[in-house]
């Protein structure tokens, strides 16, 4: 099979999902990237990027009742799938094979 690459929010979308595991909430995953990766994510950017995902097979999620009495709505809980950890590392592998030798270029000046 060849080489699917990920797009750069993908990519940020599930390494977020990564670092939050058991908190990998829709809403958390949202403000672990604004904060971790100092961007703006769009609420419908977001969602149209998860649903894509996992029509790709990349990440699925969990429905689980929230402890919160004050959320009455089912929370979704994502997680990468194997084919998202291949893809992603095939996305990692192009990267580090396309900047060695460039760490002085990349580095902040």
């Amino acid at each position: 099979m060849a080489n699917r690459f990920l797009g750069e929010f993908e990519q940020v979308v599930l390494l977020a999902i990564l670092q939050m595991r058991e908190r990998a909430f829709g809403l958390e995953i949202r403000r672990e990237i604004e904060a971790s990766a100092q961007r703006s994510v769009s609420r419908g950017a977001f969602y149209t990027t998860l649903d894509r995902m996992e029509k790709k097979g990349y990440l699925v999620w969990t429905e689980e009742i929230p402890n919160d009495p004050a959320r009455k709505a089912p929370l979704r809980r994502f997680s990468v799938t194997p084919e998202g950890f291949r893809a992603l590392r095939a996305s990692h592998r192009a990267i580090s094979t396309l900047s060695r030798g460039l760490g002085e270029i990349l580095e902040d000046a």
